[in-house]
């Protein structure tokens, strides 16, 4: 066990259950799906039906884009949160979002109902105790060069701030191998359910950055015990803005959503 884990600990600590919308992480598969960025309305809302009609639980989309190059698309901002509030009146699924700035928090609260810490935000830790002081659930992503002691310990910030609602993500760390965007860490996922209470889910999207891996990273995810599973899924992913190499077709998504369904409902029959 990891000694300065407090209120992460699994010892003692009765399994959290995490409800989003109609979504509970840490009962059955939850899966969160959409684009990676909103880029308008109509590209958004038409995706947005597309995944509802495959059966995502979640709607994701990224409002804010922290991006590698300044000139690289940024985001929509206030626009693009009520897009995904529109999308949310249409479809009924509830939506998560990445926030980047302490001074967002409290607006960004306002329109999600769920807040995203990314890899490269995990130990913003000003940032992490600001959503620790908001009611609304938080996913947080797994920083690309951290372990998981560090991991926890920022789950920590949050949960100390008095918010227990918080969704651990796997997504994939940075090693020397290039042939994929990151490396996928499940044994991660499996270490994790060792020493936390915290529901973990997996993003084989950012893990691998090929939709020709990512189905069979979906299933190896629900067979390593992941709660969950967050999926990047664009109409047409050449003219995305961002992230378009990994996209899933809507046809290929939903291939993926049958077997990861139907290999839950054997493993947790």
């Amino acid at each position: 066990m990891i000694k300065n884990l407090k209120l992460t600990s699994i010892d003692g600590a009765k399994k959290t259950l995490v409800k989003v919308g109609a979504a509970t992480f840490g009962k059955g598969l939850v899966v969160i799906a959409g684009p990676c960025s909103v880029e308008s309305e109509e590209q958004f809302i038409t995706i947005a039906k597309i995944v509802k009609e495959l059966g995502a639980d979640i709607l994701r989309g990224g409002v804010f884009k922290p991006r590698t190059s300044p000139y690289a698309f940024q985001g929509l901002g206030l626009a693009g949160l009520k897009i995904m509030a529109q999308a949310r009146e249409i479809t009924g699924l509830p939506i998560v979002t990445e926030v980047l700035d302490t001074r967002d928090v409290t607006w960004v609260a306002e329109y999600a109902d769920m807040l995203q810490i990314g890899a490269r935000n995990m130990q913003n830790f000003s940032l992490l105790k600001e959503v620790g002081k908001t009611n609304r659930p938080v996913l947080l992503k797994r920083g690309m060069h951290s372990t998981i002691e560090e991991w926890l310990s920022a789950a920590e910030y949050i949960l100390a701030e008095g918010n227990p609602n918080v969704v651990l993500c796997e997504r994939g760390i940075r090693t020397f191998e290039t042939y994929t965007r990151n490396t996928l860490d499940l044994s991660s996922v499996v270490a994790v359910k060792e020493l936390t209470h915290l529901p973990v889910i997996a993003d084989p999207s950012h893990g691998v950055g090929k939709p020709s891996l990512i189905g069979q990273m979906s299933l190896a995810s629900v067979a390593a015990s992941a709660d969950g599973l967050m999926l990047e899924v664009h109409n047409n992913p050449e003219e995305a803005l961002s992230d378009k190499d990994q996209a899933l077709l809507p046809e290929a998504f939903g291939e993926i959503m049958k077997k990861v369904r139907g290999l839950s409902d054997y493993l947790n029959g």
